[in-house]
């Protein structure tokens, strides 16, 4: 009987981990011009809720040519939404000047039920954002 019962968790557990896909993990996007401009984006989503995000530009003829910003605070996910969330007191200093306040993001994956050979990278669309140039940004997931 203990056997039986054994069987039974050792499935239930190896089915519910094999459907689950981590949002948590590094996610990053790098654009280049003709003009040799460079633009990246970093975000990593942390198991406990956080989430680091890393903007960078190397413009050559902007004034200044390179630029970093940075930007911190909480997320949280529901039916595949991430919504960000930046404290005001905790979340902002004279490195982190980002508000992510009223941000979201899809996370996007393969479905289970897309038995194609179609390569569908797991990434995260920002589709809504009060930054405005974080609209629209799809990163791929590293990890």
């Amino acid at each position: 009987m203990k056997s039986i019962y054994t069987i039974l968790i050792l499935m239930f557990t190896l089915t519910a981990s094999s459907q689950s896909n981590s949002v948590f993990g590094a996610y990053a996007l790098t654009l280049a011009t003709k003009e040799n401009d460079v633009f990246e984006y970093k975000l990593t989503l942390s198991q406990d809720g956080t989430f680091y995000f890393h903007y960078y530009s190397n413009i050559k003829r902007g004034i200044p040519p390179e630029k970093h910003t940075y930007g911190k605070g909480t997320w949280s996910e529901q039916k595949n939404v991430i919504s960000f969330l930046a404290d005001k007191k905790s979340d902002f200093d004279a490195k982190h000047t980002l508000d992510f306040t009223n941000s979201k993001a899809r996370f996007i994956i393969k479905s289970p039920r897309n038995k194609t050979d179609s390569v569908i990278k797991t990434r995260l669309t920002f589709v809504a954002s009060d930054i405005f140039w974080l609209k629209n940004i799809a990163m791929i997931k590293l990890d």
